[in-house]
């Protein structure tokens, strides 16, 4: 009897192991949520932006308005199009300086981690993908990224009297 209690106790604890190194398809649903709310943040933020106010600098050593929305989406198409697994994608928005080019490939970058968030499965998002992290961790430090760099955007925006989509609607 002894016997049959450790053998069930030890496959009890080996399963638990396994189960928790699983990552639940809910997780993987909620980092695209917040991926998804920071995206059309981003979108909204690059659209309200007048077009005279891309080559806004809120200081002499920053990016420029223009600059910052080329960044943000060169990095999402290089982290998300990593994340994916497949062939790395380029939206060279650094080489684009007008406001409808650098929407547009904002839009692009958006539309390579919305398919690499989708192309995840409880059983790919914990493979390898770079900077030695998962595919999921990765498309994580992606929404991280994009986030922090929306702060900065609604800085400029502040600055130039436009109010952050974030912040539009609500009263003070």
């Amino acid at each position: 009897m002894k016997r049959f209690v450790k053998i069930t106790f030890v496959a009890g604890l080996s399963c638990g192991y396994v189960l928790y190194g699983q990552t639940p398809a809910s997780h993987i649903a909620e980092a695209k949520q917040n991926y998804t709310g920071v995206k059309n943040n981003l979108q909204r933020m690059a659209e309200q932006m007048p077009e005279e106010n891309y080559s806004f600098k809120a200081t002499p050593d920053v990016r420029t308005f223009g600059e910052l929305m080329a960044h943000i989406a060169d990095t999402q198409a290089n982290l998300c199009s990593t994340a994916a697994g497949g062939e790395k994608k380029a939206v060279n928005a650094a080489s684009k300086t007008t406001k409808a080019d650098l929407v547009a490939a904002l839009k692009e970058s958006s539309a390579i981690c919305d398919a690499a968030f989708d192309s995840l499965t409880a059983e790919t998002a914990t493979q390898p993908a770079g900077m030695g992290r998962s595919r999921l961790a990765l498309l994580e430090f992606n929404t991280g990224h994009s986030n922090e760099e929306y702060g900065y955007g609604s800085v400029y925006m502040r600055l130039k009297g436009v109010v952050p989509p974030s912040s539009a609607g609500k009263k003070k």
